[in-house]
């Protein structure tokens, strides 16, 4: 059997500037909080909430990102919606380098995979709550896009 997607929408994110934890006993931490955004599709589209919105970066010790997000969408109606997503991200090492440092990198040199999840309570967007999506990303000038499919 294989899996079916369709595009849910484009999400783009602007970040605070990281705020580096240092070494934890999880591992390397960095935090970044979201400023803001916008989320667009044809079954829905909106902005992402200024308000509420972080991704606790865990560098893990075989070199990969380890992402916990969790973020606030606002649809177009002022429907809310909770987004939480745990994703990986891998990279060589040059290109770790590259994006540590803030550097534009083409999101093809590098590997960003991420599972959105939805909880709503907005009847309009009900659908989101029982649904599975996968979404792939890259880092921007400003922060972070992904494109976000549903799995059918």
């Amino acid at each position: 059997m294989s899996l079916q997607s369709r595009h849910l929408f484009t999400l783009s994110m602007t970040l605070h500037p990281v705020m580096d934890l240092g070494h934890t006993p999880a591992g390397g931490r960095r935090i970044f909080a979201v400023s803001g955004g916008n989320f667009e599709g044809e079954r829905i589209s909106g902005t992402v909430s200024p308000l509420i919105g972080s991704d606790l970066l865990l560098g893990r010790a075989d070199g990969t990102f380890q992402q916990d997000v969790r973020l606030l969408l606002v649809a177009d109606d002022g429907g809310l919606i909770i987004v939480t997503y745990r994703g990986v991200r891998r990279a060589s090492q040059a290109i770790d380098e590259r994006l540590a440092r803030g550097e534009l990198v083409d999101a093809s040199e590098y590997y960003l995979r991420t599972t959105p999840y939805f909880e709503t309570a907005a009847p309009a967007h009900a659908w989101l709550n029982s649904i599975v999506s996968v979404a792939s990303g890259g880092r921007t000038a400003s922060g972070v896009e992904y494109e976000v499919f549903e799995i059918l």
